[in-house]
């Protein structure tokens, strides 16, 4: 079409890498505008994109009757592809949407509409909505509370509930950006290059004023494979460096230079962007960049943008949620001073033991504790100091005191009254909302029962509660191991507990149709099976008073289905396996009841003080795992002679499994790159040594392949050598494979805890150790030290580790020293027990705990007495 030399009110600046699958949609929604072509202009940059991307545009700009510019240059980053579209725009208004996202049809008409309305405006912004690719599952975006009031212009300067950091759903005055020689900065990667762009926009005006549009809807997708820039940023140490150097710091210094102050609309935005590297550091601790020296630089970093924030600010700051302890790492953690909060609060009651548990937050050294109940000091019930760590350091201390809810408590720090909260406090409120309005209106009139229940739900809780359902599943006790399959200790203890104790209201819950649903029937079980997600499990939840499983997955403790109630059960989180790495960053996050532990050094990991849990002595018990007594019974039963297995058992690799599908415990099939992976390669490679395979068959071992339940379908028909055999988790008698063990090799699973229960020998393969114990994998390197408190020898090569086999296999199917008095010091208790143990540990959670109690410790061996 011939070149228009009338200028656009508005221009798209998109900037285009290997996006081809997602251009159509793209593509689609500029097409369907209702705004008349002619108002607006296309300008796509091809950033040296490797797929179809390039003939996509291409045909585009043939086709269309808007006007379609596509520039090319070689591969130089998202900021510079939009800085060489923008050097082509003409619009009096530009935006930079994203090629994989998409915009509404009348995206541009609302835009512009308020352009007409508000001609006075220096920045609009537009409300995204988020949308899964996987599941199409949409998601309001955190920042929602912006479009509240609707479509309003507001004075970024008059408080801190307003900011912007978004350039794809913001529209930037051309002229400005042309004046200023305002350009997108590429030293800022992978993220805030958005915000630091619109920050010094904005900056360049004395009294900015931006339009909030909440009609014009801007869809954000999430890619279902991880390649988006903000998805791959964590493992990007730029995200720690680059960003808060370049980022966060320059436009905080930009502003002082410019203002003499930094704005707190400002101040909040950077407080909202920080607040990710807290959730992000919790969720996935050290599996990303933020490690080692890179952390190093970013606690430097940020020690200087702290400086920058205003208390006040941080305190009332609310845009998005902020743990208390975020607040005080951002306030007091980079802080020369030592500082102690001058409050408790309540942070759990258990009503049924009649116990409240209080924390504080310090720095420096712990304050002088002074704790009165009924008027009398006293030690509290239990009590821990956890170390609240952020990227790898200790910036924080939290105490955590357990005392009896049954007296007046009183609580002295330093020799003066701190203030108690029963709940956590609001953060400072400048603004009040209609929202906060009417949540005071509804306390104040006693509404329990939240609003808003669909027909299906209130039906639903009407047949919970009525006589015939209670009945039936009142106090029922709901066992559970994976959602699609048992054979663990939710399985052992449900079996235990059918045979010992008929007095508790046990039930089995699983996935319908699976191979343990049919196996668990054929054993008479049937009667106490109920489907997972069925109409019966929903009751039987509802009814539920303890949820007891060996997996912790939300799938398991917060139901989507079941969303919309308080949940009426206490959870006991059995556990897969012996705790041995740092889980806190994942079990903190966990509303669990009971956590049960197998050896004391576990035990003191999670309840010591200055480590990261949350967890005490009273949610913290020494049982032993109820799958050990069937492990125990087994183990006796076979004897040296009868070891025939080499079990070859590795555990799975984060970065190698695709995420959990949501709503259940199941995770995607990796592709055809896992099987190029330094994993798969190495373990094939010792499957198929001829020396470990010769040796084998003059001792009469079948090697046996037992790979973890997150890659067993990757692995299912794998071609493997005709002198192995594979195994599976599914169909197996598991315990019978560990039993039968001569030897097991595997590399940093817990399983090599289960051959040490049973005095099997032990071979660790670690070849990929410093990634794994790194942070790439889950958790933090804990407690347990491979070299100095594993059972076996430690090797990194695959010769080592084929020497260190042909070793174990001529002494013979039992550990040798110093294997051997590792284990017995281990588990100095193997008595066959550990399911009687839970059981009392669990019926403890329902009795009030003695008034007296309050002022002695936990019995550390839990409350059967070890």
């Amino acid at each position: 079409m011939s070149p228009r030399t009338d200028a656009p009110s508005f221009s798209i600046v998109s900037a285009v890498y290997d996006v081809a699958p997602y251009l159509d949609e793209f593509i689609g929604s500029i097409e369907a505008q209702t705004l008349a072509p002619e108002r607006f202009e296309v300008i796509v940059v091809d950033d040296g994109s490797t797929d179809s991307s390039l003939a996509r545009l291409r045909r585009w700009q043939a086709e269309s009757a808007i006007r379609v510019q596509v520039l090319t240059q070689t591969n130089s980053g998202q900021g510079s592809a939009r800085n060489l579209g923008l050097g082509h725009a003409s619009g009096t208004w530009v935006t930079f949407t994203d090629p994989d996202d998409w915009v509404a049809e009348d995206y541009l008409e609302r835009v512009s509409d308020f352009v007409d309305s508000s001609p006075d405006i220096d920045l609009m912004v537009t409300q995204f909505s988020i949308v899964h690719d996987a599941t199409g599952e949409v998601r309001r975006h955190p920042l929602r509370s912006m479009f509240r009031d609707g479509d309003v212009p507001r004075r970024l300067n008059d408080g801190i509930d307003f900011f912007t950091g978004s350039a794809p759903a913001a529209f930037f005055r051309r002229d400005r950006l042309i004046d200023e020689d305002l350009r997108f900065d590429d030293r800022v990667r992978p993220n805030f290059e958005d915000g630091h762009f619109t920050a010094r926009y904005l900056l360049g005006v004395p009294d900015p004023v931006v339009g909030f549009i909440g009609r014009a809807r801007y869809h954000y997708r999430r890619r279902a494979d991880g390649t988006s820039t903000l998805q791959r940023s964590l493992s990007d140490a730029g995200r720690y460096t680059s960003v808060l150097r370049y980022g966060y710091l320059d436009v905080l210094q930009r502003a002082v230079a410019q203002h003499g102050a930094v704005p707190a609309w400002l101040q909040a935005l950077v407080i909202y962007d920080l607040s990710w590297f807290f959730s992000t550091d919790e969720r996935y601790g050290a599996a990303t960049a933020g490690r080692g020296a890179v952390a190093d630089e970013f606690h430097s970093l940020l020690a200087e943008i702290v400086g920058h924030l205003e208390p006040s600010v941080v305190e009332g700051f609310r845009a998005r949620p902020l743990k208390r302890e975020w607040r005080y790492l951002l306030l007091h953690g980079y802080a020369s001073d030592a500082w102690q909060e001058g409050q408790a609060t309540v942070t759990g009651y258990d009503r049924r033991r009649e116990l409240v548990r209080l924390s504080y937050y310090f720095t420096g050294a712990a304050p002088h504790e002074r704790l009165q109940v009924k008027g009398v000091t006293v030690t509290p019930y239990a009590a821990k100091i956890r170390d609240v760590v952020s990227h790898g350091r200790v910036l924080l201390h939290e105490r955590i005191l357990w005392t009896s809810a049954r007296a007046s408590i009183r609580l002295q720090l330093d020799h003066r009254d701190v203030v108690l909260h029963p709940s956590e406090p609001d953060p400072v409120v400048r603004t009040l909302f209609p929202g906060k309005i009417q949540q005071a209106d509804d306390r104040s009139r006693g509404i329990e029962r939240p609003p808003g229940l669909t027909p299906e739900q209130h039906q639903l809780l009407d047949q919970a509660s009525s006589r015939k359902t209670r009945r039936r599943f009142e106090g029922a006790w709901v066992l559970m191991d994976r959602i699609h399959d048992a054979d663990d200790s939710g399985e052992h203890l449900f079996r235990h507990l059918r045979r010992e104790r008929p007095d508790i209201n046990a039930w089995f819950v699983l996935e319908k149709d699976t191979p343990d649903w049919r196996r668990l029937r054929k054993d008479g079980h049937g009667r106490r099976l109920v489907a997972f997600g069925s109409d019966q499990w929903k009751l039987l939840m509802l009814n539920c008073r303890h949820l007891v499983s060996s997996h912790a997955d939300d799938a398991i403790v917060d139901p989507g289905e079941l969303d919309f109630v308080d949940k009426p059960w206490r959870f006991t989180f059995l556990q897969h396996g012996v705790i041995k790495d740092d889980l806190s960053t994942w079990l903190n996050r966990k509303p669990i009841d009971l956590i049960v532990t197998s050896t004391v050094p576990e035990l003191e990991s999670i309840v010591a003080d200055h480590t990261a849990y949350k967890a005490t002595q009273v949610e913290t018990v020494l049982t032993g795992l109820p799958r050990f007594d069937l492990l125990h019974r087994v183990g006796a039963e076979i004897g040296p002679e009868r070891r025939d297995l080499l079990l070859v058992a590795p555990t799975w690799r984060n970065w190698l499994a695709l995420p959990l599908i949501n709503g259940t415990q199941r995770r995607g099939v990796p592709g055809p790159e896992f099987f190029e992976s330094e994993f798969f390669q190495r373990w094939t490679a010792v499957l198929g040594d001829p020396r470990v395979a010769e040796s084998c068959a003059r001792h009469g071992l079948t090697i046996g392949f037992l790979p973890h339940p997150n890659l067993s379908e990757v692995l299912e028909g794998v071609d493997l050598p005709d002198h192995v055999r594979q195994l599976s988790f599914v169909g197996t008698d598991v315990r019978e494979l560990f039993a039968r063990a001569a030897l097991l090799v595997t590399d940093y699973s817990s399983m090599a805890f289960n051959s040490a229960y049973i005095d099997r020998p032990v071979v660790y393969y670690q070849f990929d150790r410093e990634r794994v114990l790194g942070g790439d994998h889950v958790g933090r390197t804990g407690y347990f030290d491979y070299e100095r408190d594993g059972f076996g020898p430690v090797r990194a090569t695959h010769d080592e580790v084929v020497a260190a086999i042909l070793a174990a296999l001529e002494h013979g199917p039992v550990p040798a020293a110093p294997y051997d008095a590792r284990i017995a010091a281990t588990f100095p208790v193997r008595d066959g027990r550990c399911c009687e143990r839970v059981t009392e540990a669990i019926l403890a959670l329902d009795r009030k705990v003695p008034r007296a109690a309050a002022g002695r410790p936990l019995d550390r061996i839990g409350t059967a007495g070890g």
